[in-house]
C-alpha cells in the first residue's frame, strides 16, 4: 500500500513567531501562516478564501525563523502533516493538525533587511485575518499544550 505525506504552502505570517525551548534545550517555533485562494464561483464572481495553518519548526531553523521573520513575512514551507491531541485544562480533549516543517524559505521579511547581501540564510532545510476556530490557544494557556518530547 502506497502513502505520501508531503505539504507545500506559500503564505504570510499572521503573527510573530512563537519561539520556545523544550526541556532538552531544543528550539521550537510556531509559525501561523495564512494561505489565500482566489477563484470564480459558478456565477463568475471573484471569491477569495483564506486557510490558517500552523507550521512547527525545530532546532536551528526555528531560531533563524524567530530571528528573521515577523508578522506579515512571506514564507514557503515544505513539510508533512502531523496530528496531536491533548487534554485541555478544562478537561476537554483537544486535537490539531499542523505542518511539521522540514524546510522554510523566507520570501521576504522586514527583519531580513538587516541580513547580509547575498547571504543564503533565507533558505533553510496572504492577507492578515485571524481564524477564530483555529485560535484556541491564548497566551495564558499555550504552555498547557504539550510538545512532543523531541522532534516529534
Amino acid at each position: 500500500m502506497a502513502s505520501l505525506n508531503k505539504v507545500l504552502i506559500i503564505g504570510n505570517l499572521t503573527r510573530d513567531p512563537e519561539l520556545r525551548y523544550i526541556p532538552s534545550g531544543t528550539a521550537v517555533v510556531n509559525l501561523r501562516v495564512a494561505v489565500n485562494r482566489r477563484f470564480r464561483d459558478r456565477a463568475g464572481e471573484q471569491k477569495e478564501e483564506t486557510c490558517f495553518i500552523t507550521a512547527v519548526v525545530w532546532d536551528k531553523q526555528a531560531e533563524a525563523c524567530n530571528q528573521y521573520l515577523n508578522k506579515g513575512s512571506s514564507v514557503f514551507v515544505e513539510g508533512r502533516l502531523q496530528s496531536r491531541s491533548w487534554d485541555a485544562p478544562d478537561g476537554t480533549k483537544r486535537n490539531t493538525i499542523e505542518i511539521r516543517a522540514e524546510r522554510v524559505q523566507f520570501l521576504n521579511s522586514q527583519k531580513q533587511a538587516g541580513a547580509r547581501s547575498g547571504d543564503d540564510s533565507n533558505i533553510l532545510p496572504a492577507t492578515e485575518k485571524e481564524d477564530k476556530n483555529m485560535d484556541n490557544f491564548s497566551s495564558e494557556n499555550k504552555d498547557a499544550v504539550p510538545w512532543p518530547s523531541e522532534e516529534g
